[in-house]
């Protein structure tokens, strides 16, 4: 297993903050806080949905960012050869209003994921974990220009991220294990092996975030989860991910933080592939992982999307799962415990 240790700091998350308005290292400012609808009432850690992919989760002192993507509404991003989508949204909190972030979980090397204006401002020397692809092009840049804190993890590789965290109890530190989760853009078959060959669509991972205590020196076997969080990233329901639920029997996934929209390209006008999952697939993916509660994110924020939220809540509530979804809007926070 991999390790990473993470002290959670002061620094800004970009290098270029505007220096007329300075680094505030502000806590973020929900429009609305939501819980599991049987509540706990010890809530400890929160998820910030930002808007497209992009959520901040905080425990512990420190910040985890996923799927960076801070383009606002007009704006443009490239997606394949010959391939543009338009922003339709803005994002909660602009991106040099961001407090510090810790880590940054890149689920692959999309620019609705990774956009160019994250691309040119991040600071460099913020770790991110990601797909082997991504962290070629990340890590390849010239002089000054490559990202220096860059760690990949294919399918079922984990790392696990030490909080060094000042306070913390003797023989107790907190950790977050990260595991490569499967995902594909593109079906297989003739589809898949075309895109293979000229890389028009990057592979993706899920992931498996497990917040923890390390209770024994840090070793790989000392550490135990309080709460699991499957994150899907931009996958189709495909076979591979059938794997998951085996590979975690016995162990409760909390939740499921699940890439919706039913992405189409070129277009919804022209959908000639579908390359993430709609409402219809969606519904079969929260079965087969049975979580205890699915949020859904990456549903409207471009004019790439088929399939609405509202498709997905219909779908939802025709299988009576209601009670096990949250939804949230951009600048809404979900509260949760993690257990010690």
């Amino acid at each position: 297993m991999k390790h990473l240790e993470i002290k959670p700091g002061e620094k800004p998350p970009t290098r270029d903050f505007p220096t007329e308005k300075g680094f505030s290292n502000a806590n973020l400012q929900p429009a609305e806080v939501k819980v599991h609808p049987s509540g706990s009432g010890d809530e400890n850690a929160s998820i910030f949905f930002v808007g497209t992919a992009t959520t901040i989760l905080e425990w512990e002192g420190i910040r985890v960012m996923t799927d960076p993507n801070f383009l606002h509404a007009g704006d443009h991003v490239h997606l394949g050869p010959g391939v543009t989508g338009t922003r339709k949204t803005n994002p909660a909190i602009d991106l040099h209003d961001l407090p510090n972030i810790d880590l940054v979980l890149l689920s692959h090397y999309h620019a609705d994921h990774f956009d160019q204006k994250v691309e040119e401002s991040l600071r460099r020397d913020l770790p991110i974990i990601t797909t082997p692809h991504a962290a070629s092009h990340l890590k390849g840049k010239g002089e000054g220009e490559a990202f220096t804190e860059v760690y990949d993890l294919d399918f079922y590789n984990n790392m696990l991220v030490d909080v060094k965290k000042d306070g913390a109890q003797p023989g107790k530190s907190p950790a977050i294990k990260v595991t490569g989760m499967p995902g594909k853009h593109v079906p297989s078959g003739v589809l898949g092996s075309l895109n293979d060959l000229v890389n028009a669509v990057p592979p993706t991972n899920g992931w498996m975030v497990e917040l923890g205590y390390n209770t024994s020196g840090g070793s790989d076997d000392s550490f135990k989860c309080g709460y699991r969080i499957y994150i899907s990233g931009d996958t189709l329901m495909v076979d591979e991910l059938k794997e998951i639920p085996e590979r975690y029997k016995g162990q409760n996934i909390d939740l499921m933080l699940i890439h919706l929209g039913g992405t189409t390209v070129p277009s919804p006008s022209v959908p000639l592939l579908m390359i993430t999952m709609d409402a219809k697939q969606g519904l079969e993916l929260v079965r087969l992982i049975n979580p205890d509660l699915t949020i859904p994110i990456h549903y409207d924020d471009y004019d790439v999307f088929l399939s609405p939220l509202s498709d997905f809540k219909k779908a939802m509530e025709d299988a009576g799962l209601s009670s096990k979804v949250v939804y949230l809007d951009r600048k809404d926070q979900y509260k949760f415990q993690v257990k010690q």
